[in-house]
Protein backbone atom coordinates (compact mmCIF):
# COMPACT_ATOMS: atom_id res chain seq x y z
CA UNK A 1 0.00 0.00 0.00
CA UNK A 2 1.36 3.48 -0.71
CA UNK A 3 1.02 6.33 1.63
CA UNK A 4 0.76 10.21 0.20
CA UNK A 5 3.27 12.15 2.42
CA UNK A 6 1.85 15.56 3.19
CA UNK A 7 4.08 18.37 4.27
CA UNK A 8 2.94 20.62 7.26
CA UNK A 9 5.05 24.11 8.39
CA UNK A 10 6.49 22.01 11.02
CA UNK A 11 8.51 19.50 9.34
CA UNK A 12 9.71 22.35 6.47
CA UNK A 13 12.99 24.01 7.09
CA UNK A 14 13.07 27.66 6.68
CA UNK A 15 14.43 29.41 3.79
CA UNK A 16 15.58 33.01 3.40
CA UNK A 17 15.84 34.96 -0.20
CA UNK A 18 17.64 37.96 -0.39
CA UNK A 19 16.44 40.19 -3.78
CA UNK A 20 18.11 43.60 -4.95
CA UNK A 21 14.95 45.34 -6.93
CA UNK A 22 17.64 48.40 -7.98
CA UNK A 23 16.71 49.07 -11.64
CA UNK A 24 14.00 46.45 -11.78
CA UNK A 25 10.71 46.66 -13.10
CA UNK A 26 7.67 46.74 -9.93
CA UNK A 27 5.14 44.36 -11.76
CA UNK A 28 7.89 41.81 -13.07
CA UNK A 29 9.64 41.65 -9.19
CA UNK A 30 5.90 41.21 -7.66
CA UNK A 31 4.96 38.07 -10.06
CA UNK A 32 7.90 36.12 -9.48
CA UNK A 33 8.29 37.06 -5.24
CA UNK A 34 4.63 36.02 -4.50
CA UNK A 35 5.47 32.96 -6.64
CA UNK A 36 8.29 32.39 -3.87
CA UNK A 37 6.08 32.75 -1.30
CA UNK A 38 3.65 31.26 -1.69
CA UNK A 39 5.80 27.81 -2.66
CA UNK A 40 4.92 27.25 -6.03
CA UNK A 41 8.71 26.87 -6.99
CA UNK A 42 9.01 23.96 -4.23
CA UNK A 43 8.94 20.58 -5.11
CA UNK A 44 6.58 19.98 -2.40
CA UNK A 45 3.66 22.87 -2.93
CA UNK A 46 0.72 22.21 -1.18
CA UNK A 47 -2.10 24.94 -2.22
CA UNK A 48 -3.99 25.39 1.01
CA UNK A 49 -0.74 25.47 3.58
CA UNK A 50 1.82 28.74 3.73
CA UNK A 51 5.13 28.04 2.93
CA UNK A 52 7.78 28.67 5.11
CA UNK A 53 9.96 30.91 2.73
CA UNK A 54 10.95 34.21 3.51
CA UNK A 55 11.67 37.58 1.38
CA UNK A 56 14.08 40.60 1.98
CA UNK A 57 13.65 42.76 -0.59
CA UNK A 58 16.53 45.95 -0.44
CA UNK A 59 16.73 49.12 -2.30
CA UNK A 60 13.03 49.74 -3.38
CA UNK A 61 13.35 52.79 -3.63
CA UNK A 62 15.14 52.12 -6.89
CA UNK A 63 12.37 50.25 -8.34
CA UNK A 64 11.23 51.32 -11.90
CA UNK A 65 7.90 51.46 -14.25
CA UNK A 66 7.72 51.33 -18.22
CA UNK A 67 6.48 53.92 -20.03
CA UNK A 68 4.36 57.15 -18.16
CA UNK A 69 3.43 54.98 -15.36
CA UNK A 70 5.46 57.50 -12.66
CA UNK A 71 2.99 60.35 -13.59
CA UNK A 72 -0.04 58.36 -14.38
CA UNK A 73 -0.85 55.11 -11.81
CA UNK A 74 -2.51 56.65 -8.96
CA UNK A 75 -2.94 55.25 -5.93
CA UNK A 76 -5.99 55.93 -4.02
CA UNK A 77 -7.10 55.32 0.22
CA UNK A 78 -9.75 56.96 1.68
CA UNK A 79 -10.40 57.97 5.54
CA UNK A 80 -14.10 57.31 5.45
CA UNK A 81 -15.15 60.43 6.27
CA UNK A 82 -16.82 62.71 3.37
CA UNK A 83 -14.24 64.43 1.68
CA UNK A 84 -11.74 62.05 2.86
CA UNK A 85 -10.32 60.56 -0.60
CA UNK A 86 -6.20 61.05 -1.23
CA UNK A 87 -5.07 60.63 -4.23
CA UNK A 88 -1.22 60.28 -4.63
CA UNK A 89 0.99 59.29 -8.03
CA UNK A 90 3.43 56.86 -8.21
CA UNK A 91 6.37 59.13 -7.90
CA UNK A 92 4.91 60.68 -5.32
CA UNK A 93 5.26 57.52 -3.17
CA UNK A 94 8.24 56.35 -4.38
CA UNK A 95 9.81 59.50 -2.66
CA UNK A 96 7.86 59.06 0.49
CA UNK A 97 7.12 55.55 1.15
CA UNK A 98 8.60 53.39 -1.82
CA UNK A 99 8.30 49.84 0.27
CA UNK A 100 4.83 50.49 0.30
CA UNK A 101 4.71 50.30 -3.64
CA UNK A 102 6.24 46.84 -3.01
CA UNK A 103 3.88 45.66 -0.64
CA UNK A 104 1.11 46.70 -2.24
CA UNK A 105 2.08 45.16 -5.50
CA UNK A 106 3.13 41.52 -3.90
CA UNK A 107 -0.01 41.45 -1.31
CA UNK A 108 -2.60 41.96 -4.86
CA UNK A 109 -0.84 38.99 -6.12
CA UNK A 110 -1.23 36.60 -3.11
CA UNK A 111 -4.26 34.63 -2.19
CA UNK A 112 -6.97 36.22 -0.30
CA UNK A 113 -7.99 35.17 2.80
CA UNK A 114 -6.23 33.58 6.11
CA UNK A 115 -3.44 31.94 4.08
CA UNK A 116 -2.49 35.36 2.11
CA UNK A 117 -2.30 36.85 5.31
CA UNK A 118 0.17 34.34 6.39
CA UNK A 119 2.19 34.41 3.20
CA UNK A 120 2.68 38.30 3.45
CA UNK A 121 3.88 38.29 7.07
CA UNK A 122 7.20 36.79 5.56
CA UNK A 123 7.75 39.77 3.13
CA UNK A 124 10.46 42.09 4.23
CA UNK A 125 10.85 45.72 2.10
CA UNK A 126 13.95 47.70 2.71
CA UNK A 127 14.22 51.86 1.41
CA UNK A 128 17.88 51.09 1.29
CA UNK A 129 20.87 48.10 1.48
CA UNK A 130 20.49 47.65 4.93
CA UNK A 131 18.36 45.13 6.79
CA UNK A 132 18.72 43.38 9.65
CA UNK A 133 18.30 39.56 8.82
CA UNK A 134 22.01 38.64 8.32
CA UNK A 135 21.79 35.98 10.73
CA UNK A 136 19.46 34.02 8.84
CA UNK A 137 21.69 33.68 5.78
CA UNK A 138 19.49 34.52 2.90
CA UNK A 139 20.03 33.06 -0.45
CA UNK A 140 20.80 35.74 -3.13
CA UNK A 141 18.10 35.51 -6.42
CA UNK A 142 18.74 37.28 -9.59
CA UNK A 143 15.83 38.15 -11.44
Amino acid sequence: MNKTDFSNISNQEAKWYLVDVKDLLLGRVAAEVAKILMGKTEANFTKNLPSNTHVILINADKIQVTGNKAKQKLYYRHSGRPGGLKIRTFSELKETKPEFLLEKSIKGMLPKGKNGRALFRNLKVYKDEKHPHEAQKPCILNF
